[in-house]
């Protein structure tokens, strides 16, 4: 393969970036569709390379090509080198993040259809991808950096993109201001690393931290950093607020971001730099730790929320806090393949959303019911990703949420249990949200207009938005049986301390070991619960918010998160705390000795002024008396 084919991956996107920002916006304005095509075609053309790309890894000794570097940065003896770093899990994430990006590209194309922001959509979405690309492949913290950054601005571009709209436009500030706290934490752990050890290079402090040249306190201490900025990028407790927020993006946005890019980027991380992770006991269960909470933290209140988006936002902060636990618990193999999956059903589930959105004018479920006739092609795709989110034999979701399962209870029995209780929400929650969507009669639609489109008639979505939810849905039935053999782990590499037990290496070994057939059940019964209260209404879903009223209002209320941190963190801690001492600080002591000065020097210069009387005999007496002070001194001291 030509060196250049790697490069050309994120490359391209950029190209198509700077075409559409200085060409076609300028000249052909009232053309929008050209942004399209050039978008899909960049992506479409990265994604046939990534595709190259893998079967390359796939069939090199060691599954690693061997990309020459190029000289980036000297900064006097310091030389900062540019390359590549493609291995088995850069040409995963390149197949997944092309490949998604190039369905949501191809999707909104019906979805922004008449946008007068078709354009710049369009840029923004080329921004974004080619920073999640660059960061994949980079293969050293500086260059990584540059591209983590930059999937944070493209975030907060799509995110704001209609800033028109306030709660857009606060929505992008909040992803971009909560985020950068996490960001602290990676930057502060780059210089750490590069203070103890002279090198940005990825693969130089793999094997710094697999000799034991690089342990201890420092060891621990930077991948706790870094895994600050996976939490603010992937969404996990306490940075999670962000994420439901981020809704007020178009809704292609959403899926891009909630299926390869921004989040997937933090789980990636910790993927990449797991040896530092893997040789500090401490930093490793703190990922597992928090991944496990998080799981059944979202989880909780996705149970309530009436937004089918917020349901899908929340259900992505508890499946990314399932693959940090799967990386805690058994390895890079284990979180990887959930991330692998979970892309594809997570993103159809966006598009579905978008389509009902496109049809019914409404997010609002309460405001949906009787869609699966009016919309087939959308109702059976749902269907299929959420039975796949649910972890449904033999959908995709189900061989990597169990991988999960077997590592957890293997190594941490408390964080297995809480991820079993999460299954069972999980199943409930998606359930809740088809028989309210696409169950029962219609039940108005856009009469409140927050949509993004706006109603009419019920209808099925365009083909362009049908087909590439159809090729979702293939793959997420499809995407996890790469692993029924172990030959994705083995691709991979385990990565962890614990063997893979049972049904994990081989499709028989579900008939042996019972925790595959305990989830089905526990999520069966999440299942069973949303039909007997939503469709068959044998249960009064009113009486049970009514009988559970303190957990329902906290769960919908979001724990007040928001509240603590918008109203007691920023108002009274910072702005009526912090920030008003500074500024008395600064009006009274910093601007008071300026002023302070200014004053004394204009009161000396008035004293100076009235001694210029003009009468010689002063100034002659005034010269006789520092003649006769400079002889005594003389005199004295000589």
């Amino acid at each position: 393969m030509p060196h250049q084919v790697p490069w050309l991956i994120f490359l391209l996107p950029f190209l198509s970036l700077i075409i559409i920002s200085f060409v076609l916006r300028p000249f052909f304005n009232n053309r929008p569709k050209l942004g399209g095509y050039v978008t899909i075609g960049a992506i479409g053309i990265s994604f046939i390379f990534s595709l190259w790309v893998l079967l390359e890894v796939f069939a090199t000794p060691g599954h690693k090509l061997d990309i020459p570097d190029i000289q980036w940065l000297v900064i006097g003896d310091l030389t900062v080198q540019v390359g590549l770093l493609v291995d088995s899990l850069t040409a995963v994430m390149l197949v997944v993040v092309t490949l998604v990006s190039l369905m949501v590209q191809i999707y909104s194309q019906g979805y922004m259809h008449g946008d007068p922001g078709y354009h710049r959509y369009f840029a923004f979405m080329s921004l974004f991808t080619a920073c999640m690309l660059g960061l994949v492949m980079a293969d050293n913290l500086v260059f990584m950096f540059l591209f983590w950054e930059g999937v944070g601005l493209g975030s907060y571009l799509l995110i704001g993109f209609w800033f028109h709209r306030p709660s857009a436009a606060n929505a992008a500030k909040k992803a971009f201001i909560v985020t950068r706290f996490g960001d602290f934490g990676f930057l502060v752990a780059i210089l750490l690393l590069f203070y103890n050890t002279g090198t940005f290079n990825i693969e130089e402090l793999h094997g710094l931290a697999v000799a034991g040249a690089l342990a201890g306190t420092i060891l621990t201490w930077a991948a706790i950093g870094i895994f600050a900025g996976a939490v603010g990028k992937s969404a996990q407790f306490p940075l999670h607020v962000w994420l439901p927020d981020a809704m007020e993006g178009p809704t292609p946005v959403s899926a891009l971001i909630h299926a390869a890019t921004m989040v997937a980027a933090g789980v990636f991380l910790v993927a990449r730099m797991f040896p530092l992770f893997e040789h500090s006991h401490a930093a490793l269960t703190t990922v597992a730790v928090i991944g496990g909470f998080t799981a059944i933290f979202a989880a909780s209140m996705g149970l309530v929320m009436t937004d089918i988006k917020r349901v899908l936002a929340y259900s992505t902060i508890s499946q990314l806090g399932y693959m940090m636990l799967g990386l805690g618990v058994g390895g890079v193999a284990v979180g990887i393949f959930h991330l692998f999956n979970h892309a594809f059903f997570k993103a159809l589930l966006f598009l579905g959303a978008g389509s009902v959105n496109h049809s019914t004018g409404t997010f609002d479920m309460r405001e949906m019911g009787g869609l699966r006739k009016a919309m087939p092609w959308t109702y059976i795709t749902f269907l299929i990703a959420s039975l796949s989110l649910a972890g449904i034999w033999p959908l995709a979701g189900f061989w990597s949420k169990d991988e999960v399962l077997v590592y957890s209870f293997a190594n941490n029995p408390i964080l297995f249990y809480l991820a079993m209780i999460t299954v069972f929400m999980t199943a409930f929650y998606m359930f809740r949200a088809i028989f309210m969507t696409f169950g029962g009669e219609y039940r108005g639609g856009a009469a409140s207009g927050h949509g993004e489109h706006g109603g009419g008639k019920l209808h099925e979505s365009p083909m362009v938005m049908v087909v590439p939810m159809v090729i979702l849905a293939v793959l997420s039935v499809a995407s996890g049986w790469v692993n029924v053999t172990g030959s994705f782990s083995q691709f991979l590499g385990h990565g962890g301390h614990v063997e893979a037990h049972g049904f994990i290496d081989g499709f028989l070994g579900i008939l042996t070991h019972p925790l595959p057939l305990i989830s089905l059940l526990v999520a069966g019964l999440g299942i069973f619960l949303a039909y007997a209260m939503y469709s068959a209404k044998w249960i009064s879903a009113e009486a049970v918010g009514r009988v559970f009223k303190p957990l329902h209002t906290l769960f919908y209320m979001k724990y007040w998160f928001d509240e603590l941190y918008e109203r007691v963190i920023v108002v009274r801690v910072l702005v009526d705390g912090i920030f008003a001492a500074l500024s008395v600080f600064d009006s009274r002591v910093v601007d008071g000795a300026v002023n302070g000065v200014a004053r004394g020097t204009n009161e000396a210069s008035g004293v100076m002024r009235r001694a210029q009387t003009g009468q010689l005999q002063a100034y002659g007496i005034a010269i006789a008396i520092g003649v006769i002070a400079i002889a005594v001194c003389f005199y004295l001291f000589s």
